[in-house]
C-alpha cells in the first residue's frame, strides 16, 4: 500500500530540471546550492519536490553556513529530512571541510590574508565556542598544519603567547599566521585582540618566527588585523 503522504522526487522534474543529469552533462559547479543538496535528499515532501526542500533549509538556516552549524539533531527534527538524511547531509559538509584541508603533496601557500582565510573561514565561521587557531609556515611560506591552541574566550589575560608558539618552535616552523573567531559573527577586532596581538608580535621576534598576520574571523567574512594596522606597530 502506498502512504498518505507521497514523496516528491527529483524523478518528477523535468529530465532537463534533474540535478542529476544536470550535473552529468554540465558538471557540478552548474548547479546552485539547492541542486547539490537535493542530489543528498533525493526526495521531498508532500508539495515540494527535492530541491524546493533544499531552497526552504537553506533560508531557514541562512545558507551553507547555517547548515553547517546546526546541530545533527536539530537537523534530524526538520520535516522531510529525518536521521538517514541527516547523516548525508552532515557527512558531505565535513568532506567538503577536509578536501580544504587535504593535499599534503601541494601545501597551500599563504601570500595574503585571503590565502589564509580560504582555508579556515568556512570552518571557523561556524563555530558556536571561540577558538584561536594558529597557521605553522615554512621559508615559503607553505601551510606546514593547522593547530587549535585555545578553545573558549581569547584575551590578553589567558593567552600564554608561549603556547601560541609551541608547535611552531616544534615543526620548525618560521612563520606563523594566527586566527580566532568571533560567535556573535561580527568580526570587528576588540581591544583585547590588539593586545593579544601585539605580544604576540613581540614574542616572535624574539623566537624568530615571524607573524604574518592575526585574522578575526566572523559569518562570511574576516578582518585582518596587520592590513588595518593593528598590534603590529
Amino acid at each position: 500500500m502506498t502512504s498518505n503522504s507521497p514523496q516528491y522526487r527529483i524523478t518528477d522534474l523535468a529530465s532537463t530540471e534533474r540535478p542529476r543529469e544536470r550535473l552529468a552533462t554540465q558538471g557540478a559547479e552548474a548547479l546552485s546550492n539547492a541542486e547539490l543538496i537535493a542530489i543528498l535528499l533525493r526526495s521531498g515532501v508532500e508539495g515540494a519536490n527535492a530541491v524546493q526542500l533544499a531552497q526552504r533549509m537553506l533560508k531557514e538556516y541562512d545558507g551553507l553556513p547555517g547548515l553547517h552549524r546546526v546541530p545533527y539533531d536539530q537537523l534530524c527534527s526538520l520535516h522531510g529530512i529525518g536521521p538517514a538524511k541527516a547523516a548525508q547531509l552532515k557527512a558531505a559538509i565535513e568532506l567538503g571541510r577536509r578536501l580544504a584541508m587535504a593535499s599534503p603533496e601541494e601545501r597551500p601557500v599563504i601570500q595574503s590574508p585571503d590565502d589564509a582565510a580560504a582555508l579556515i573561514l568556512y570552518d571557523m565561521g561556524a563555530l558556536e565556542a571561540e577558538e584561536l587557531r594558529v597557521l605553522l609556515l615554512d621559508t615559503r611560506n607553505r601551510l606546514l598544519r593547522i593547530t587549535r591552541v585555545y578553545q573558549g574566550s581569547v584575551n590578553s589575560s589567558l593567552i600564554r603567547v608561549g603556547e601560541v608558539f609551541r608547535d611552531a618552535v616544534r615543526a620548525g616552523a618560521t612563520a606563523i599566521l594566527v586566527a580566532h573567531n568571533h560567535p556573535s559573527g561580527d568580526p570587528t577586532p576588540s581591544p583585547e585582540d590588539v593586545s593579544v596581538t601585539h605580544a604576540m608580535v613581540e614574542a616572535g621576534k624574539l623566537l624568530d618566527i615571524e607573524l604574518l598576520d592575526h585574522l578575526v574571523i566572523g559569518k562570511n567574512r574576516f578582518v585582518s588585523m596587520k592590513s588595518k594596522g593593528l598590534g603590529f606597530h
